[in-house]
């Protein structure tokens, strides 16, 4: 079995999301942090691995790794792009039993990580699959709560009948 994992582009992807843009325009950090919920919601319904990576030019400094809500997110060192740090994890991650994503809008880079082996989504492409997704989780959320019983304890459908009768002042 394949381990998947997806890479993405994070200001790239900011850039290319309406909600994400209007976002940024406030601040820049929020935009940062919806993308990684966002993403970590793909994580939770996919199961794949998901590293996000942003250009070091926005917030200086060495490199830094850090996990939140079980996403891995990298900034990368002084004077490195997030292409040319994604195009190194597609190199160090690349196997016989992974499959690697990029979440990229950059043509230039899609072509080049297509070119050694990684499978490019753009932004968009994201962006609707993250909408399908919203759509089925909360399906499922309004049919766990259609389906929840309304008392705690639980009841047979007769004796839940009567205590409803009682309720309405019915006999």
């Amino acid at each position: 079995m394949k381990t998947e994992v997806l890479l993405v582009d994070g200001y790239n992807v900011i850039g290319a999301w309406q909600e994400l843009r209007q976002i940024k325009e406030k601040r820049l950090a929020d935009a940062r942090d919806r993308l990684i919920e966002r993403m970590a919601e793909y994580k939770a319904h996919t199961g794949w691995r998901v590293i996000i990576v942003f250009d070091a030019h926005l917030v200086p400094g060495v490199e830094k790794r850090k996990r939140h809500h079980d996403v891995e997110v990298v900034f990368t060192r002084k004077n490195e792009t997030a292409d040319e740090r994604i195009e190194k994890l597609v190199s160090e991650l690349s196997g016989r039993r992974v499959q690697i994503h990029v979440a990229t809008s950059d043509l230039t880079e899609q072509w080049v990580i297509f070119a050694q082996g990684a499978l490019r989504k753009s932004s968009r492409e994201l962006e609707i699959e993250i909408d399908e997704i919203d759509k089925i989780i909360t399906g499922k959320v309004k049919k766990l709560q259609e389906e929840r019983p309304f008392s705690k304890i639980p009841l047979t459908d007769e004796v839940a009948e009567i205590f409803e009768k009682w309720r309405r002042g019915m006999k």
